[in-house]
Protein backbone atom coordinates (compact mmCIF):
# COMPACT_ATOMS: atom_id res chain seq x y z
CA UNK A 1 0.00 0.00 0.00
CA UNK A 2 0.88 3.29 -0.38
CA UNK A 3 3.43 5.47 1.61
CA UNK A 4 1.02 8.07 2.10
CA UNK A 5 -1.26 5.77 3.67
CA UNK A 6 1.27 3.86 6.07
CA UNK A 7 2.60 6.94 7.37
CA UNK A 8 -0.79 8.01 8.50
CA UNK A 9 -1.41 5.32 10.26
CA UNK A 10 1.28 5.43 11.91
CA UNK A 11 1.39 8.88 12.99
CA UNK A 12 -2.04 7.84 14.43
CA UNK A 13 -1.12 5.03 16.26
CA UNK A 14 1.82 6.55 17.84
CA UNK A 15 0.31 10.09 19.03
CA UNK A 16 -3.27 7.75 20.31
CA UNK A 17 -1.66 4.62 21.43
CA UNK A 18 -3.82 4.10 24.48
CA UNK A 19 -6.69 5.79 23.04
CA UNK A 20 -10.15 3.86 22.35
CA UNK A 21 -9.83 3.22 18.79
CA UNK A 22 -12.65 0.24 18.57
CA UNK A 23 -15.52 -1.14 19.92
CA UNK A 24 -17.43 -4.01 19.32
CA UNK A 25 -21.03 -3.26 20.93
CA UNK A 26 -22.47 -6.71 20.95
CA UNK A 27 -19.57 -8.67 22.68
CA UNK A 28 -18.50 -5.33 24.60
CA UNK A 29 -14.92 -5.37 23.50
CA UNK A 30 -12.94 -2.79 23.65
CA UNK A 31 -9.77 -1.63 21.64
CA UNK A 32 -6.99 0.71 21.73
CA UNK A 33 -5.09 1.72 18.59
CA UNK A 34 -1.82 0.26 19.95
CA UNK A 35 -3.84 -3.20 20.23
CA UNK A 36 -5.10 -3.14 16.64
CA UNK A 37 -1.81 -2.56 14.95
CA UNK A 38 -0.44 -5.60 17.51
CA UNK A 39 -3.24 -7.36 15.90
CA UNK A 40 -2.85 -6.48 12.88
CA UNK A 41 1.12 -7.58 12.75
CA UNK A 42 0.15 -11.21 14.36
CA UNK A 43 -2.21 -11.59 11.66
CA UNK A 44 0.68 -10.73 9.13
CA UNK A 45 2.92 -13.16 11.31
CA UNK A 46 0.36 -15.81 10.61
CA UNK A 47 0.30 -15.80 6.83
CA UNK A 48 3.63 -17.06 7.08
CA UNK A 49 6.24 -16.30 4.25
CA UNK A 50 3.19 -15.24 2.30
CA UNK A 51 3.34 -11.81 3.47
CA UNK A 52 6.82 -11.10 1.96
CA UNK A 53 5.21 -11.82 -1.77
CA UNK A 54 1.95 -9.57 -1.07
CA UNK A 55 3.65 -6.42 -2.31
CA UNK A 56 1.21 -4.66 -5.12
CA UNK A 57 -0.93 -7.58 -5.27
CA UNK A 58 -4.78 -7.35 -5.20
CA UNK A 59 -6.07 -9.68 -1.95
CA UNK A 60 -9.76 -10.08 -1.55
CA UNK A 61 -11.43 -10.41 1.69
CA UNK A 62 -15.01 -10.33 3.39
CA UNK A 63 -15.58 -10.02 6.77
CA UNK A 64 -18.02 -7.57 8.98
CA UNK A 65 -17.19 -4.71 10.76
CA UNK A 66 -15.25 -5.58 13.56
CA UNK A 67 -11.34 -6.32 14.94
CA UNK A 68 -11.11 -9.15 12.31
CA UNK A 69 -11.52 -6.31 9.68
CA UNK A 70 -9.28 -4.50 10.84
CA UNK A 71 -6.86 -6.96 11.37
CA UNK A 72 -6.43 -7.83 7.76
CA UNK A 73 -6.91 -4.22 6.48
CA UNK A 74 -4.39 -2.87 8.53
CA UNK A 75 -1.94 -6.02 8.10
CA UNK A 76 -2.06 -5.79 4.20
CA UNK A 77 -1.13 -1.98 4.99
CA UNK A 78 1.91 -3.51 6.40
CA UNK A 79 2.70 -5.72 3.30
CA UNK A 80 2.28 -3.27 0.53
CA UNK A 81 -0.83 -5.16 -0.28
CA UNK A 82 -4.00 -3.80 -2.39
CA UNK A 83 -6.45 -4.14 -0.40
CA UNK A 84 -9.71 -5.43 -2.20
CA UNK A 85 -12.54 -5.39 0.43
CA UNK A 86 -15.88 -7.10 0.08
CA UNK A 87 -19.26 -7.34 1.35
CA UNK A 88 -19.49 -9.84 4.27
CA UNK A 89 -22.39 -11.46 2.64
CA UNK A 90 -20.35 -12.31 0.12
CA UNK A 91 -20.12 -16.18 -0.30
CA UNK A 92 -16.83 -17.95 0.38
CA UNK A 93 -17.05 -19.48 -3.25
CA UNK A 94 -17.06 -15.96 -4.98
CA UNK A 95 -13.83 -14.66 -3.86
CA UNK A 96 -11.20 -16.75 -5.68
CA UNK A 97 -12.90 -16.25 -8.57
CA UNK A 98 -13.60 -12.27 -8.25
CA UNK A 99 -9.48 -12.19 -7.30
CA UNK A 100 -9.28 -14.10 -11.07
CA UNK A 101 -11.24 -11.29 -12.48
CA UNK A 102 -8.99 -8.45 -10.83
CA UNK A 103 -6.71 -10.18 -13.19
CA UNK A 104 -4.67 -12.56 -10.28
CA UNK A 105 -4.15 -12.61 -6.89
CA UNK A 106 -4.62 -13.52 -3.52
CA UNK A 107 -7.95 -13.29 -1.38
CA UNK A 108 -8.62 -14.75 2.60
CA UNK A 109 -10.63 -17.36 3.24
CA UNK A 110 -10.92 -16.69 7.18
CA UNK A 111 -8.06 -19.08 7.88
CA UNK A 112 -5.36 -18.70 5.29
CA UNK A 113 -4.21 -16.73 2.16
CA UNK A 114 -4.83 -18.52 -0.94
CA UNK A 115 -3.62 -17.57 -4.75
CA UNK A 116 -5.18 -17.95 -8.26
CA UNK A 117 -3.27 -18.92 -11.16
CA UNK A 118 -2.84 -15.03 -12.34
CA UNK A 119 -0.74 -12.96 -10.66
CA UNK A 120 -1.39 -9.49 -11.12
CA UNK A 121 1.09 -6.85 -9.58
CA UNK A 122 0.92 -3.20 -9.45
CA UNK A 123 3.97 -1.36 -10.59
CA UNK A 124 2.80 2.15 -8.67
CA UNK A 125 3.67 1.46 -4.76
CA UNK A 126 1.10 4.27 -4.38
CA UNK A 127 -1.99 1.90 -5.22
CA UNK A 128 -3.71 0.99 -1.80
CA UNK A 129 -6.99 -0.45 -3.00
CA UNK A 130 -9.52 -1.63 -5.31
CA UNK A 131 -13.93 -0.73 -4.57
CA UNK A 132 -15.95 -2.84 -6.28
CA UNK A 133 -19.37 -0.92 -8.09
CA UNK A 134 -22.55 -2.34 -5.65
CA UNK A 135 -23.09 -4.15 -9.06
CA UNK A 136 -27.02 -3.26 -8.92
CA UNK A 137 -27.17 -2.22 -12.95
CA UNK A 138 -25.02 -4.64 -13.69
CA UNK A 139 -21.49 -6.52 -13.03
CA UNK A 140 -19.52 -4.55 -10.54
CA UNK A 141 -16.39 -3.13 -11.89
CA UNK A 142 -12.83 -2.54 -10.34
CA UNK A 143 -11.74 0.74 -9.14
CA UNK A 144 -8.53 1.53 -8.31
CA UNK A 145 -7.34 4.01 -6.00
CA UNK A 146 -3.91 5.45 -4.11
CA UNK A 147 -3.75 6.20 -0.61
CA UNK A 148 -3.47 9.39 -1.28
CA UNK A 149 -7.28 9.52 -2.86
CA UNK A 150 -8.43 7.57 0.06
CA UNK A 151 -6.57 10.32 2.65
CA UNK A 152 -8.02 13.03 0.77
CA UNK A 153 -11.80 11.72 0.40
CA UNK A 154 -11.94 11.16 4.37
CA UNK A 155 -10.41 14.80 5.54
CA UNK A 156 -12.75 16.09 2.99
CA UNK A 157 -15.40 14.14 4.82
CA UNK A 158 -14.01 15.28 8.22
CA UNK A 159 -13.62 18.71 7.49
CA UNK A 160 -16.68 19.26 5.66
CA UNK A 161 -19.10 17.31 8.53
CA UNK A 162 -17.19 18.77 11.26
CA UNK A 163 -15.97 14.79 12.28
CA UNK A 164 -13.05 15.14 14.98
CA UNK A 165 -10.98 12.65 17.06
CA UNK A 166 -13.47 13.69 20.07
CA UNK A 167 -16.15 12.12 18.07
CA UNK A 168 -17.43 8.55 18.34
CA UNK A 169 -18.74 7.24 15.01
CA UNK A 170 -21.57 4.38 14.96
CA UNK A 171 -20.46 1.81 12.50
CA UNK A 172 -23.24 -0.08 10.92
CA UNK A 173 -22.67 0.48 7.31
CA UNK A 174 -19.64 -1.71 5.94
CA UNK A 175 -16.27 -1.01 6.79
CA UNK A 176 -14.80 -1.53 2.86
CA UNK A 177 -18.17 0.00 1.21
CA UNK A 178 -17.25 3.48 -0.39
CA UNK A 179 -19.71 5.06 2.49
CA UNK A 180 -17.45 3.54 4.86
CA UNK A 181 -14.52 3.98 3.94
CA UNK A 182 -14.90 7.82 3.78
CA UNK A 183 -16.80 7.74 6.87
CA UNK A 184 -15.36 5.44 9.40
CA UNK A 185 -12.35 3.63 8.29
CA UNK A 186 -10.63 6.52 6.86
CA UNK A 187 -11.01 8.73 9.50
CA UNK A 188 -9.70 5.96 12.49
CA UNK A 189 -7.01 5.04 10.33
CA UNK A 190 -5.86 9.24 9.01
CA UNK A 191 -7.02 10.89 11.78
CA UNK A 192 -8.11 8.59 14.95
CA UNK A 193 -11.78 9.04 14.93
CA UNK A 194 -12.83 6.04 16.85
CA UNK A 195 -15.52 3.37 15.80
CA UNK A 196 -18.24 1.68 17.61
CA UNK A 197 -19.60 -1.62 15.48
CA UNK A 198 -23.19 -1.73 15.83
CA UNK A 199 -24.98 -4.90 17.25
CA UNK A 200 -27.19 -5.04 14.47
CA UNK A 201 -29.49 -2.77 11.96
CA UNK A 202 -32.17 -2.86 14.31
CA UNK A 203 -34.41 0.05 16.06
CA UNK A 204 -33.90 -1.96 19.29
CA UNK A 205 -30.26 -2.93 19.00
CA UNK A 206 -29.38 0.19 17.88
CA UNK A 207 -31.20 2.27 20.80
CA UNK A 208 -29.35 -0.06 23.04
CA UNK A 209 -25.92 0.50 22.03
CA UNK A 210 -26.20 4.62 21.82
CA UNK A 211 -27.70 3.70 25.47
CA UNK A 212 -24.19 2.02 26.49
CA UNK A 213 -21.88 3.61 24.06
CA UNK A 214 -23.43 7.42 23.45
CA UNK A 215 -22.11 7.48 19.81
CA UNK A 216 -21.92 11.41 18.46
CA UNK A 217 -21.86 10.48 15.03
CA UNK A 218 -23.84 8.19 12.55
CA UNK A 219 -23.59 7.57 9.19
CA UNK A 220 -26.60 5.66 7.94
CA UNK A 221 -28.94 4.80 4.79
CA UNK A 222 -32.90 5.70 4.52
CA UNK A 223 -34.07 2.72 5.09
CA UNK A 224 -32.41 2.73 8.73
CA UNK A 225 -33.35 5.85 9.41
CA UNK A 226 -37.00 5.01 8.27
CA UNK A 227 -37.17 2.29 10.82
CA UNK A 228 -35.72 4.58 13.34
CA UNK A 229 -38.59 6.73 12.58
CA UNK A 230 -41.58 4.52 12.73
CA UNK A 231 -40.26 2.30 15.70
CA UNK A 232 -41.61 2.98 19.11
CA UNK A 233 -38.44 4.02 21.00
CA UNK A 234 -38.62 7.32 23.37
CA UNK A 235 -37.82 10.47 21.67
CA UNK A 236 -34.25 10.78 24.34
CA UNK A 237 -32.71 7.13 22.57
CA UNK A 238 -30.39 8.73 20.07
CA UNK A 239 -29.88 11.35 22.91
CA UNK A 240 -25.91 11.26 22.11
CA UNK A 241 -26.50 11.96 18.68
CA UNK A 242 -24.89 15.06 17.32
CA UNK A 243 -24.90 14.18 13.27
CA UNK A 244 -27.07 12.14 11.48
CA UNK A 245 -25.78 11.44 8.00
CA UNK A 246 -27.96 9.88 5.29
CA UNK A 247 -26.69 8.58 2.50
CA UNK A 248 -26.41 5.56 -0.26
CA UNK A 249 -29.50 6.53 -1.96
CA UNK A 250 -32.12 9.84 -1.74
CA UNK A 251 -33.32 9.87 1.48
CA UNK A 252 -37.36 10.93 0.99
CA UNK A 253 -38.35 14.52 2.61
CA UNK A 254 -41.07 12.95 4.56
CA UNK A 255 -38.86 10.83 6.72
CA UNK A 256 -36.43 13.40 7.61
CA UNK A 257 -39.37 15.44 8.80
CA UNK A 258 -40.56 12.76 10.82
CA UNK A 259 -37.25 11.62 12.47
CA UNK A 260 -36.54 15.63 13.25
CA UNK A 261 -39.82 15.54 14.87
CA UNK A 262 -39.45 12.46 16.81
CA UNK A 263 -35.76 12.54 17.96
CA UNK A 264 -35.22 16.56 17.88
CA UNK A 265 -31.96 16.40 15.40
CA UNK A 266 -31.85 17.20 11.61
CA UNK A 267 -30.67 14.79 9.20
CA UNK A 268 -27.98 15.42 7.09
CA UNK A 269 -28.18 14.26 3.47
CA UNK A 270 -24.90 13.20 2.11
CA UNK A 271 -24.44 12.49 -2.03
CA UNK A 272 -21.40 10.60 -3.33
CA UNK A 273 -20.07 7.74 -5.53
CA UNK A 274 -17.48 4.98 -5.19
CA UNK A 275 -15.54 6.43 -8.15
CA UNK A 276 -15.36 9.99 -6.68
CA UNK A 277 -15.83 9.83 -2.83
CA UNK A 278 -18.27 12.34 -1.59
CA UNK A 279 -19.96 15.32 -3.42
CA UNK A 280 -22.11 17.24 -1.87
CA UNK A 281 -23.53 17.62 2.11
CA UNK A 282 -26.13 19.36 3.90
CA UNK A 283 -24.20 21.14 6.04
CA UNK A 284 -27.28 22.97 7.74
CA UNK A 285 -30.06 19.94 7.57
CA UNK A 286 -32.41 22.44 5.98
CA UNK A 287 -31.84 21.41 1.90
CA UNK A 288 -32.62 17.30 3.02
CA UNK A 289 -35.61 18.18 4.64
CA UNK A 290 -37.01 19.74 1.45
CA UNK A 291 -35.25 16.51 -0.76
CA UNK A 292 -31.87 18.33 -1.56
CA UNK A 293 -28.59 16.99 -1.27
CA UNK A 294 -26.52 20.48 0.04
CA UNK A 295 -23.96 21.83 -1.22
CA UNK A 296 -20.11 20.65 -3.13
CA UNK A 297 -18.28 19.79 0.06
CA UNK A 298 -14.65 21.19 0.74
CA UNK A 299 -12.39 20.15 -1.86
CA UNK A 300 -15.01 19.32 -4.58
CA UNK A 301 -15.39 21.64 -7.58
CA UNK A 302 -18.56 20.84 -9.69
CA UNK A 303 -18.95 21.42 -13.51
CA UNK A 304 -22.58 22.09 -14.73
CA UNK A 305 -22.78 20.30 -18.38
CA UNK A 306 -25.94 19.88 -20.62
CA UNK A 307 -28.57 17.74 -20.08
CA UNK A 308 -28.32 17.98 -15.87
CA UNK A 309 -25.17 16.31 -15.55
CA UNK A 310 -22.50 17.22 -13.51
CA UNK A 311 -18.90 16.81 -13.70
CA UNK A 312 -17.13 16.24 -10.08
CA UNK A 313 -12.58 17.06 -9.72
CA UNK A 314 -11.65 16.72 -6.39
CA UNK A 315 -8.41 15.02 -5.17
CA UNK A 316 -10.83 12.09 -4.21
CA UNK A 317 -11.32 10.86 -7.16
CA UNK A 318 -10.20 7.67 -8.72
CA UNK A 319 -7.51 8.54 -11.40
CA UNK A 320 -6.40 5.22 -12.13
CA UNK A 321 -6.51 4.66 -15.89
CA UNK A 322 -8.67 7.90 -16.28
CA UNK A 323 -8.69 11.42 -17.50
CA UNK A 324 -6.86 13.78 -14.83
CA UNK A 325 -6.99 17.69 -14.68
CA UNK A 326 -4.76 20.32 -13.85
CA UNK A 327 -2.66 19.32 -10.90
CA UNK A 328 -3.46 15.70 -10.90
CA UNK A 329 -6.87 16.13 -9.79
CA UNK A 330 -9.46 13.46 -11.16
CA UNK A 331 -12.53 14.58 -13.02
CA UNK A 332 -15.77 12.05 -13.58
CA UNK A 333 -19.08 13.14 -15.11
CA UNK A 334 -21.88 11.68 -13.36
CA UNK A 335 -24.59 9.26 -14.58
CA UNK A 336 -26.94 11.03 -12.26
CA UNK A 337 -29.54 13.69 -13.50
CA UNK A 338 -28.42 16.26 -10.95
CA UNK A 339 -30.15 19.96 -10.37
CA UNK A 340 -28.40 22.63 -9.44
CA UNK A 341 -29.33 26.11 -8.23
CA UNK A 342 -28.05 29.48 -8.48
CA UNK A 343 -26.69 29.21 -4.95
CA UNK A 344 -25.02 25.91 -5.89
CA UNK A 345 -27.00 23.52 -3.72
CA UNK A 346 -27.83 20.45 -5.23
CA UNK A 347 -30.90 18.14 -5.70
CA UNK A 348 -30.56 14.57 -7.16
CA UNK A 349 -33.59 13.77 -9.79
CA UNK A 350 -32.64 10.22 -10.25
CA UNK A 351 -29.86 8.31 -12.53
CA UNK A 352 -30.11 8.94 -15.91
CA UNK A 353 -31.75 5.89 -17.24
CA UNK A 354 -32.20 4.00 -20.23
CA UNK A 355 -33.57 4.54 -23.48
CA UNK A 356 -36.53 1.56 -25.07
CA UNK A 357 -38.76 1.53 -27.58
CA UNK A 358 -42.35 0.76 -27.30
CA UNK A 359 -44.60 0.29 -30.38
CA UNK A 360 -41.84 2.87 -31.83
CA UNK A 361 -41.62 5.56 -29.76
CA UNK A 362 -38.73 6.20 -27.14
CA UNK A 363 -39.61 5.92 -23.15
CA UNK A 364 -37.05 7.12 -20.52
CA UNK A 365 -37.44 4.39 -17.58
CA UNK A 366 -35.48 7.04 -15.53
CA UNK A 367 -37.80 9.45 -16.45
CA UNK A 368 -41.01 7.18 -15.18
CA UNK A 369 -39.13 6.59 -11.96
CA UNK A 370 -38.69 10.15 -11.33
CA UNK A 371 -42.67 10.54 -12.03
CA UNK A 372 -43.57 7.70 -10.19
CA UNK A 373 -40.94 8.93 -7.00
CA UNK A 374 -43.01 11.94 -7.03
CA UNK A 375 -46.23 10.80 -6.12
CA UNK A 376 -47.62 11.64 -3.40
CA UNK A 377 -47.73 8.20 -0.73
CA UNK A 378 -44.43 6.37 -2.70
CA UNK A 379 -41.70 6.00 -0.50
CA UNK A 380 -39.10 3.91 -3.53
CA UNK A 381 -39.61 3.18 -6.78
CA UNK A 382 -37.46 1.00 -9.38
CA UNK A 383 -38.47 0.95 -13.18
CA UNK A 384 -36.74 -1.23 -15.26
CA UNK A 385 -37.77 -3.17 -19.02
CA UNK A 386 -37.60 -7.56 -19.39
CA UNK A 387 -34.66 -7.19 -21.40
CA UNK A 388 -37.16 -8.86 -24.48
CA UNK A 389 -36.71 -7.69 -28.01
CA UNK A 390 -40.33 -5.69 -27.60
CA UNK A 391 -39.42 -5.23 -23.73
CA UNK A 392 -42.35 -4.32 -21.75
CA UNK A 393 -41.70 -1.69 -18.68
CA UNK A 394 -42.27 -3.19 -15.37
CA UNK A 395 -42.27 -0.81 -11.84
CA UNK A 396 -41.45 -1.88 -8.34
CA UNK A 397 -43.04 0.50 -5.72
CA UNK A 398 -43.15 1.02 -2.07
CA UNK A 399 -46.06 2.55 -1.34
CA UNK A 400 -49.33 1.41 0.51
CA UNK A 401 -51.78 2.58 -2.27
CA UNK A 402 -52.83 0.02 -4.71
CA UNK A 403 -51.60 -0.61 -8.30
CA UNK A 404 -54.76 0.47 -9.93
CA UNK A 405 -54.64 4.24 -7.67
CA UNK A 406 -50.64 4.35 -8.71
CA UNK A 407 -51.87 3.95 -12.51
CA UNK A 408 -54.93 6.26 -12.28
CA UNK A 409 -52.55 8.96 -10.50
CA UNK A 410 -49.69 8.31 -13.15
CA UNK A 411 -52.86 8.94 -15.93
CA UNK A 412 -53.39 11.98 -14.93
CA UNK A 413 -50.16 14.33 -16.80
CA UNK A 414 -48.33 10.48 -18.09
CA UNK A 415 -48.95 9.09 -21.35
CA UNK A 416 -50.92 5.82 -21.13
CA UNK A 417 -47.87 4.19 -23.20
CA UNK A 418 -45.78 5.03 -20.59
CA UNK A 419 -46.78 3.76 -17.87
CA UNK A 420 -45.45 0.21 -16.29
CA UNK A 421 -47.29 -2.98 -17.75
CA UNK A 422 -46.02 -4.90 -14.87
CA UNK A 423 -46.75 -2.63 -11.10
CA UNK A 424 -45.74 -4.23 -8.25
CA UNK A 425 -46.47 -2.68 -4.82
CA UNK A 426 -44.87 -3.29 -1.47
CA UNK A 427 -44.25 -1.95 2.02
CA UNK A 428 -40.41 -1.53 0.88
CA UNK A 429 -37.75 -2.57 -2.28
CA UNK A 430 -35.14 -5.10 -0.87
CA UNK A 431 -32.46 -3.35 -0.34
CA UNK A 432 -28.66 -4.56 -0.97
CA UNK A 433 -26.45 -4.43 2.53
CA UNK A 434 -24.89 -0.84 1.18
CA UNK A 435 -28.75 0.69 1.41
CA UNK A 436 -29.49 0.64 -2.18
CA UNK A 437 -32.27 -1.48 -4.52
CA UNK A 438 -30.98 -4.69 -5.38
CA UNK A 439 -31.84 -3.96 -8.32
CA UNK A 440 -31.49 -7.94 -9.35
CA UNK A 441 -34.28 -9.16 -6.56
CA UNK A 442 -36.54 -6.64 -8.15
CA UNK A 443 -36.20 -7.66 -11.49
CA UNK A 444 -36.88 -11.52 -10.28
CA UNK A 445 -39.76 -10.21 -8.82
CA UNK A 446 -41.31 -8.51 -11.68
CA UNK A 447 -40.34 -10.49 -14.75
CA UNK A 448 -39.14 -13.87 -13.04
CA UNK A 449 -35.47 -15.35 -13.14
CA UNK A 450 -33.37 -14.40 -15.79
Amino acid sequence: MSAALKAAWSETRTLRASMRALVEAGPGKVLCFEELHARALSWVESVGGVARALAGRPVAFALPNGAAWFDVFLGLLECGAVAVPLDAAEPAAALPRIAAELGGGYWWDGRSLRRTDGMRRFRDPEIALIKLTSGTTGRPRPLVFTGAELLADARQVMATMGITPGDLNYGLIPFGHSYGLGNLTLPLVAEGVPVVCGTAALPQAVAGDFAQWRPTVFPGVPALWRALTLAELPPDALAALRLGISAGAPLPPDVARSFAGRYGRTLHAFYGSSETGGIAYDREGQATLAGGIGRPMDGVTIRSLRGARIEVSSAAVARYGHRRRAGGVGARVMPDVVEVAADGSLTLRGRRGAIVKIAGRRVSLAEIERRLRSTPGVRDAWVGTDGAPEPTIGAAVATDQTPEQLRSALLADTAAWKIPKRLTVMPALPLTVRGKIDAFAVRRLLFGPA
